[in-house]
């Protein structure tokens, strides 16, 4: 067995790729869990009536590096 761990950043990130790629393949048994979809009609519907709160992507980052263990 090989270690991920001794992979260069390059290989790791072309691997993500190909399970990514092979898993979308089989979209048909990969299924949203019904809270999913639920979650996102709230979203939409938050965003529609102006309540919805937006955070740009390097904050939202720092929030959760920041949060992290």
């Amino acid at each position: 067995m090989f270690s991920i761990e001794k992979l260069t950043h390059s290989e790791k990130l072309r691997m993500m790729e190909a399970l990514w790629d092979d898993l979308a393949r089989d979209s048909v048994t990969l299924s949203s869990p019904e809270w999913h979809a639920q979650a996102l009609l709230e979203a939409e519907r938050a965003r529609a009536e102006n309540q919805a709160d937006f955070v740009s992507w390097d904050s939202a980052k720092k929030t959760l590096r920041d949060s992290a263990p």
